[in-house]
């Protein structure tokens, strides 16, 4: 389910089927690394989208949660935190898809399950590799859900 109106309101109806957030962490920068901020940001909204279709009625997809990268870790972390725990109040996993590496620093203070995968430029790919790449990619994400979803 994304965050949109109409899968919210099928949420309220099936909220006891419904146990897991998918939270995109996007940083934001206009200096040297914008161009790689927006790929890696690109790349994780992409993989966000399919595990949402492929998880329907069992995850919700939030909206991104963009922040600056130049920002201090320590507030990053502080800011990040305080949102999920918000929504671990109503959902028993919160899974955050990054391809910024900064917070595997920080992955055992988190309040969410740190998912990293490193980012492939597709902005020059043809579609069918492009498929062919995010298909791989599910198929190794697919089973740490199942697996977060069994302990």
């Amino acid at each position: 389910m994304k965050w949109t109106s109409k899968d919210m309101s099928q949420y309220v109806q099936a909220k006891e089927y419904i146990d897991t957030a998918v939270i995109p962490l996007i940083p934001i920068t206009f200096e040297g690394e914008i161009k790689t901020m927006a790929s890696h940001g690109e790349y994780i909204t992409i993989l966000s989208h399919e595990l949402e279709r492929q998880f329907k009625g069992r995850v919700i997809l939030m909206p991104s949660y963009s922040y600056l990268h130049k920002n201090s870790l320590e507030s990053k972390l502080e800011r990040l935190n305080e949102f999920v725990a918000h929504i671990k109040s109503d959902m028993k996993h919160v899974f955050l898809l990054t391809s910024d590496s900064v917070w595997n620093q920080k992955e055992n203070e988190l309040e969410g399950k740190l998912v990293w995968l490193p980012a492939i430029p597709l902005e020059d790919m043809e579609e069918k590799y492009k498929q062919k790449i995010i298909q791989d990619q599910m198929n190794q994400l697919l089973p740490m859900f199942i697996q977060k979803w069994q302990q």
